[in-house]
């Protein structure tokens, strides 16, 4: 499996730069344009992941998706799912670190296609931008991507949802569709190791606006997070490549208590 992350690795770069240049010219036209690159460059991407890291995908809730705006709330364990988003979405816009616009032709290309920076640095300015940036997306009818915690996080670790998600819900006024998935079994987080086997991902139905921000956050952390436990779940079931140490399937009490006893 090291002979066939590497390679992966080496096509993963080479395939960002070569379309990269490739499909500068864009980078001069209108925004609608060139809406179609990135989606490209995902969707190749994560064709040749496939293809040589043998890690497959099986989606499903696709017809949770609400049209036009909305936000979309997403478990974030892995580089995976940060391109699977891009080609899932009609129109989307990551709220991202301000740094990712910095890198030569990766910032470029986030620049041009509608993804809102943040600065990290002021709280409260980092939210009254990110709702202004929003504001304009929403406009225009795009999808804003969201990681709720902020940055990635190991399968099973502890949830630490951050305010952000919570204030667009509050000042957008638009549903919030939760999406779970288990991608950091098979491609971890600051890790050279992948895990042949199949990613699963739900979209959850969405919810929608009108509570109070409290009853909001108290409902996606549950709803996402019991969602993501059970498709890790499926994964230790179906790929055992991906179990802990000592995992042991989880007893079902109440179908062994109906279970006839033998005298």
């Amino acid at each position: 499996m090291f002979a066939r992350t590497l390679l992966f690795n080496v096509v993963f770069y080479v395939n960002f730069a070569v379309q990269a240049l490739l499909f500068s010219p864009f980078l001069l036209l209108p925004e609608r344009y060139g809406t179609w690159v990135t989606k490209f460059w995902t969707a190749s991407s994560l064709f040749w992941h496939r293809l040589i890291t043998g890690i497959g995908e099986e989606t499903k809730g696709l017809e949770n998706i609400p049209q036009g705006a909305c936000i979309v709330a997403c478990k974030h364990q892995s580089t995976w799912e940060t391109m699977r988003l891009v080609y899932m979405f009609d129109k989307p816009a990551y709220i991202l670190k301000r740094e990712l616009m910095w890198i030569p032709l990766l910032g470029w290309y986030l620049k041009k296609y509608g993804h809102i920076p943040v600065d990290r640095g002021s709280r409260s300015k980092a939210l009254a931008s990110i709702v202004v940036h929003a504001r304009q997306r929403k406009a225009t009818g795009y999808q804003i991507l969201i990681f709720p915690e902020g940055t990635r996080r190991p399968p099973l670790a502890e949830p630490h949802y951050r305010y952000g998600v919570v204030h667009l819900y509050k000042e957008l006024g638009l549903p919030v569709v939760p999406v779970a998935l288990n991608a950091g079994l098979y491609w971890p987080r600051r890790s050279f190791a992948h895990v042949p086997g199949t990613v699963r991902v739900q979209v959850l139905p969405p919810i929608e606006p009108g509570l109070e921000p409290s009853a909001f956050a108290v409902r996606l952390e549950a709803t996402l997070e019991e969602a993501t436990n059970k498709l890790i779940e499926k994964a230790f079931e179906t790929d055992p490549a991906t179990r802990p140490p000592g995992w042991a399937p989880k007893r079902d009490e109440a179908a062994e208590a109906a279970e006839p006893k033998l005298a």
